[in-house]
């Protein structure tokens, strides 16, 4: 299977170098075991490879579109030759970032909607628990307990039993919030949309999903960026043969 030797060697200066990163990324790297094995010279220094630099570059672009554990979990399972598993995990990430966008543009649609008694097709009203909205909105509901907390949200008091109560247009915030929270980093700026969102007025908040699609459109490109220094390292892979 594998018959090919790649001669070109590198220093872990000369490869930090070349990436911007320092030689102690590069060795966590490696300590995580995301890399093939490192040979070593007489004097026991340790060298590296051309595979190896193309494993260290795709770690780098992966790493701008997909969480860390995921980029982790993709670069052991292309080094224990399991590349089918690695190319599922990549797309399960660019499925749910599908989804995200899909969200997006859903609320989008529905902050101007003045009939909003459904989502999703599940029936909506002024009487709605926290569990309720938190699957509604497909949040923790320990996040929409922070949100409240900062004053983004309000809830009312079930008089009988003390629990939480919240509105419709409570649930359109939380909709917003859980839309806009990788967008809009500050709470002050929020809780200005949130405004804008009670008064009816739609302009900035209409410019605050228009940026957040834009992100996604730019993780989306970064994503495929990743995916061909992925695929470049998988066909480096399946001709690989260590030097001795």
């Amino acid at each position: 299977m594998k018959g090919k030797k790649m001669n070109t060697t590198y220093t872990p200066k000369q490869i930090a170098d070349k990436l911007i990163v320092s030689t102690t990324t590069l060795r966590r790297y490696e300590e995580q075991n995301l890399i093939p094995e490192v040979p070593r010279k007489n004097s026991s220094h340790r060298y590296y490879q051309q595979i190896h630099f193309q494993a260290f570059v795709t770690i780098r672009s992966l790493l701008k579109g997909y969480d860390i554990p995921v980029v982790y979990e993709v670069m052991r399972r292309v080094k224990c030759e399991d590349f089918e598993a690695a190319l599922w995990l990549v797309n399960n990430q660019q499925y749910k970032i599908q989804i995200e966008k899909h969200k997006v543009e859903e609320i989008l649609t529905m902050i101007k909607s003045a009939d909003f008694n459904k989502y999703r097709n599940v029936k909506i009203s002024d009487n709605m628990s926290i569990r309720e909205v938190a699957e509604i909105a497909e949040v923790n509901t320990s996040a929409i307990r922070h949100w409240e907390k900062e004053g983004l949200i309000h809830s009312e008091r079930n008089k009988e039993n003390g629990y939480r109560i919240f509105t419709v247009a409570e649930l359109r915030k939380i909709l917003v919030i859980s839309s806009l929270r990788k967008t809009v980093y500050y709470i002050e700026n929020m809780k200005e949309l949130l405004n804008n969102l009670d008064k009816q007025s739609y302009s900035k908040i209409e410019r605050s999903f228009h940026l957040a699609l834009q992100n996604l459109n730019n993780q989306l490109i970064t994503q495929f960026r990743g995916i061909t220094e992925l695929m470049n390292y998988i066909n480096f892979y399946k001709e690989y043969e260590p030097v001795i």
